[in-house]
C-alpha cells in the first residue's frame, strides 16, 4: 500500500505529545461494521477495536487520529472538533459523524428537499462541533430563478455563508472547492440524493464516489454512498464524503451551538423586559414584539422552543443514564468487597 504523508493529513505536534509511547499514529480514513480503515505512514491498514475497548464504548469516527498497537486501535487522541449526533432510532448512544473537521458543508438541492428548519438542526450540532458551518445548495441549473429559495436560507443561516453550485455545469464548484485549501478537512452532510458524492467526484476530476441517475418522479438523486470515507484532493485538503442522512437527531448539545444557529432570536431576547422571560407571554416580551411585527417568523421561534425542550430532554436521559452507571459500579464495587470479606 503508498505512504501517507502524516503532515499533510494534518498531523502536529499535539497530537505527537498526546500519543502513548510505543502506538503508531495513523487517521481513520473510513468506518466499516466493526472494522475501521487508518491511514499510517507505513500505508492504509484494516483495524478494529479490542474487546475492551467495544465494551467501554469507545467512540470512533471518520478522522479521528488513533494510536494503533498489534494491529488494532488502543486510543483515540484528543479532538478539535466533533460532529455528533444521537444514533437513529430510540437508543441513546452517541454516533461520530466525522471527527476533526474544519468546515462542514450542509449540502441541500435546491427543490424538495429544501428545509430551513432541517438546516436549523445541523447548524445547532455544527455550530456545538468546534467547526464552521456553511451552506451548499446544489442543482442550481434545474430552477431559472433560485433566489428566493436562497433567500429563505440565508434568512435561517445568521453569518453563515451560503454558496449556490451546480455539479452539472459546473457553476459555483470551483468557488467551493477554494474554501478546502491544503491542510484543511471538510465535511459534506446532508439527505440521500442532494448530490455530495457528484460534488466530490467533480473535485476529485474522477468517479471515485459511486452515484446514480436521478429519480424520474422527483427529480432527486439516488443515495448511493454507504459509508463515511476520507478523500484527498488533489491540490490539498480533504473531504469526508458521508451517506444520506435521514435524520439528525441532536446529541448533548450545550447552550453554545442553539445561541450560535439563533443568534437573532437570543439577540432579541436580550432586550426582553425580565431577565428570566420564557418568551411565551409576558409583557415586554421583545422576542414576540418581532414576532408580531413580522421582524422574526414565527415558524423560526417555534423551532427554537422546539429544539430547546429537545435539548432538555436530552439532558435528563443522560442524567438517568449516568445514575444508572454509577449505581451499577456501586454495587460491582459492594460485591467485590462483599468476596474480599469472605475470602478472609
Amino acid at each position: 500500500m503508498p505512504e501517507f504523508d502524516l503532515d499533510a493529513l494534518g498531523w502536529n505536534d499535539e497530537l505527537a505529545e498526546n500519543l502513548t509511547p510505543g502506538l503508531v499514529p495513523g487517521r481513520v480514513a473510513a468506518a466499516h461494521r466493526g472494522a475501521f480503515d487508518v491511514w499510517t505512514a507505513d500505508g492504509a491498514v484494516r483495524s478494529r477495536l479490542p474487546g475492551r475497548a467495544l465494551h467501554d464504548g469507545l467512540d470512533v469516527g471518520v478522522g479521528d487520529w488513533v494510536g494503533l498497537g498489534d494491529g488494532l486501535i488502543r486510543m483515540v487522541l484528543p479532538r478539535r472538533s466533533a460532529i455528533v449526533r444521537n444514533a437513529a432510532g430510540l437508543t441513546t448512544t452517541a454516533q461520530t459523524l466525522a471527527a476533526n473537521v474544519d468546515v462542514a458543508f450542509v449540502v441541500s438541492s435546491l427543490g424538495p428537499d429544501l428545509e430551513p428548519r432541517r438546516i436549523e438542526r445541523y447548524l445547532v450540532t455544527i455550530w456545538e462541533s468546534g467547526a464552521n458551518p456553511e451552506i451548499v445548495l446544489t442543482k442550481a441549473d434545474r430552477l431559472d430563478d433560485p433566489w428566493p429559495l436562497v433567500a429563505e436560507v440565508e434568512s435561517v443561516a445568521i453569518g453563515v455563508p451560503v454558496h449556490v453550485v451546480s455539479a452539472h455545469t459546473g457553476r459555483g464548484c470551483d468557488a467551493l472547492r477554494a474554501r478546502v485549501p491544503a491542510g484543511t478537512t471538510a465535511v459534506l452532510l446532508g439527505s440521500s440524493g442532494v448530490g455530495k458524492s457528484t460534488l466530490v467526484n467533480r473535485w476529485l476530476g474522477d468517479e471515485v464516489m459511486a452515484t446514480k441517475e436521478t429519480r424520474s418522479d422527483d427529480d432527486e438523486g439516488r443515495h448511493t454512498t454507504t459509508h463515511r470515507q476520507l478523500l484527498t484532493l488533489p491540490g490539498g485538503g480533504l473531504v469526508i464524503d458521508t451517506p444520506g442522512l435521514r435524520e439528525l437527531q441532536l446529541w448533548d448539545v450545550g447552550s453554545a451551538g442553539l445561541e450560535a444557529a439563533f443568534a437573532d432570536v437570543e439577540e432579541l431576547a436580550a432586550d426582553c423586559r425580565f431577565g428570566d422571560c420564557t418568551h411565551e407571554h409576558e409583557p415586554g416580551c421583545a422576542v414576540l414584539g418581532a414576532v408580531e411585527s413580522g421582524e422574526l417568523a414565527h415558524e423560526r421561534l417555534h423551532s427554537w422552543r422546539k429544539l430547546q425542550r429537545e435539548l432538555h430532554a436530552i439532558a435528563m436521559r443522560h442524567d438517568a443514564l449516568l445514575r444508572k452507571q454509577e449505581l451499577r459500579k456501586w454495587k460491582l464495587r459492594a460485591r467485590e468487597a462483599h468476596t474480599r470479606t469472605r475470602l478472609r
